[in-house]
């Protein structure tokens, strides 16, 4: 906020000696389990011919038996150290970022712990991260903030850890899923890309895919939906050369592309 200005008619104020609250650093986009660095990458608009509810009950019968608890790749102890893996994996790889936690955790695994550690000690910890200075800060003030309002405890409620430094949508959406089973859909850089170039839920941001996938995918499989969409996005439908060869849903799919 600026300054008031000083006129002739007014005198000064004495400075107040009020402790400064350090500001939060930005929310960084955090990626979920297997997500990549930098944004989703932009599709043509396609018109896709809509899969029919019976075709995305196939689908995902299809990646049910394939694969009937899927799991996410960040490496975590309890909720709060799965929500700062997420906050850790903005713009970085899952690889990187558990290499990092696997010393981090078993000294901070609690709010309390991770504040005692502090913002120095903790860069050291995650250094090998991408934006690691920013991270730390948000992860030190998001656990202040897990201390004083919710009693250390991960908050099961998409508002509030939205709330918290360094948490966006997609963060709070992985801990929901995770941690406390909600329905939710995390969209990352790997399930935009499977949502668009399948036609199953296209859209021009995550969230339209988000919402997407939350209007068509039955209820028997919200759950376990966008772990299966992630990994399916990871190793099968990848960004160069896509191997619908081996790809289990290959006959349901509308991308035009298809080597198959």
């Amino acid at each position: 906020m600026a300054k008031k200005a000083i006129t002739s008619h007014s005198k000064p104020k004495p400075k107040s000696r009020a402790v400064k609250t350090a500001k939060p650093a930005k929310v960084l986009k955090a990626g979920v389990a297997g997500s990549q660095p930098g944004k989703p990458k932009a599709f043509k608009p396609v018109k896709f011919k809509p899969w029919t509810e019976s075709e995305v009950v196939e689908a995902f019968t299809r990646f049910r038996k394939a694969n009937p608890e899927p799991k996410g790749e960040l490496e975590h102890l309890n909720p709060y150290t799965l929500l700062v893996a997420v906050a850790l994996s903005a713009q970085a790889t899952d690889v990187g970022v558990n290499k990092a936690t696997r010393h981090l955790f078993p000294v901070a695994d609690t709010p309390e712990k991770m504040v005692e550690l502090g913002e120095e000690k903790l860069r050291d910890y995650i250094k090998t991260i991408g934006l690691y200075r920013t991270k730390a800060r948000n992860v030190i003030a998001l656990s202040e903030q897990l201390i004083v309002l919710y009693g250390s405890e991960v908050p099961r409620d998409r508002a509030a850890l939205e709330a918290l430094p360094g948490v966006g949508r997609k963060t709070a959406n992985v801990v929901l899923n995770i941690a406390f089973g909600e329905p939710t859909i995390a969209v990352d850089t790997h399930l935009f890309r499977v949502g668009n170039r399948t036609g199953l839920a296209p859209g021009k941001t995550p969230l339209e895919v988000e919402l997407g996938l939350l209007e068509i995918v039955p209820p028997q499989f919200a759950r376990h939906a966008h772990h299966w969409l992630i990994l399916h996005g990871r190793y099968t439908c990848v960004a160069r050369k896509p191997r619908c060869e081996v790809c289990i849903i290959n006959d349901l799919c509308r991308w035009p592309e298809k080597t198959v």
